[in-house]
């Protein structure tokens, strides 16, 4: 029976995989750095999601970009200290871009709010020894167009603040988000014209997301692979945007396609953000969050993780027929 498109492509990336395995066992020495997501454990204090991340072996965090105002977000150094008492590194900032602080917004106030949020949140980053910032060009839970220039606003918005980007010392991550949520930038060659447009050298990197991508994308292994060196993070979920393991996310594919980026570098980072199955996820960010349940979800995620990494970097040639 000839094998559907989908698996065509599978079999094409294991391939490429294998014959990287043969030639440059060397670039697999390394594994990919795991890291974690934390907005979706709401207003948990940062040491008990700490304590939760070091329990699971998780060694990289994500903080939420909690800087809404100039009394608002964390204190940076009390951060790093609750974090290096677990022994977890900041890996980035996670930038949350609603209605409020819309970069696309026609509203001139809306722009400056994300403009003044976007550098309190660069200062978290320098401050926490963050490796990037992650933006989302127009506002997540608004899946209608404003108007037809709000591509536009968004690029001069931006352009407007990117040299605090290299200030700050953090790449600026786009990511594309799946058109249920955002009305724009959807898919990384979205992402790609967006770079482009903004033109600045701190502007150029991609926060991909499989959840997104498995909405949006022809294959996401594919699209892992067009986005290439500029891919600085990616968020984790399984197809129901739940732990991995418990959907039909293709892990074994996506580990592959990441190693042959040479993505098992400083830098780069596969941070878990299982937000459960619905719309809009931002309301979560503000929840009271059950304990138990959070541990569940880390503990399935990271050894679904690391199970499906061992055995795809055990691979034999025999498995490429």
């Amino acid at each position: 029976m000839k094998p559907q498109n989908f698996e065509q492509k599978n079999l094409a990336i294991r391939r490429k995989f294998l014959t990287l395995k043969k030639a440059h066992p060397e670039r697999l020495r390394a594994r990919l750095n795991l890291s974690w997501s934390n907005w979706g454990f709401g207003i948990e204090p940062l040491a008990d999601s700490a304590r939760r991340l070091e329990r699971h072996g998780i060694r990289f965090i994500e903080l939420h970009g909690n800087r809404y105002g100039p009394d608002l977000g964390y204190d940076a150094a009390g951060a790093r200290r609750v974090l290096g008492d677990h022994g977890l590194r900041v890996a980035g900032i996670c930038g949350m871009f609603s209605a409020d602080n819309d970069l696309s917004s026609p509203r001139g106030i809306i722009r400056q709010n994300a403009v003044d949020y976007i550098r309190r949140n660069l200062a978290l980053g320098r401050e926490a020894g963050a490796g990037y910032f992650l933006v989302v060009p127009g506002a997540v839970g608004r899946p209608r167009k404003s108007d037809d220039s709000e591509f536009h606003r968004s690029v001069e918005t931006l352009r407007r603040v990117a040299d605090a980007f290299a200030e700050a010392g953090l790449k600026a991550a786009v990511e594309p988000i799946r058109s249920a949520e955002v009305s724009f930038c959807h898919t990384v060659r979205d992402a790609l014209d967006y770079i482009a447009a903004v033109a600045h050298p701190a502007v150029q990197h991609i926060n991909g997301d499989v959840y997104h991508m498995q909405s949006e994308e022809a294959h996401i292994a594919e699209a892992v692979l067009l986005a290439g060196k500029r891919l600085t993070n990616l968020h984790l979920a399984d197809s129901n945007r739940c732990a991995l393991g418990e959907g039909a996310l293709d892990l074994d594919t996506l580990i592959m396609a990441l190693y042959l980026l040479g993505y098992n570098r400083e830098g780069c980072y596969v941070t878990p953000e299982p937000l459960g199955p619905g719309g809009d996820p931002y309301p979560a960010m503000f929840g009271r969050p059950d304990p138990r349940r959070l541990d569940e979800l880390v503990r399935k995620t990271a050894a679904c993780w690391r199970e499906r990494e061992e055995a795809v970097r055990g691979l034999s040639a025999a498995s490429a027929r």
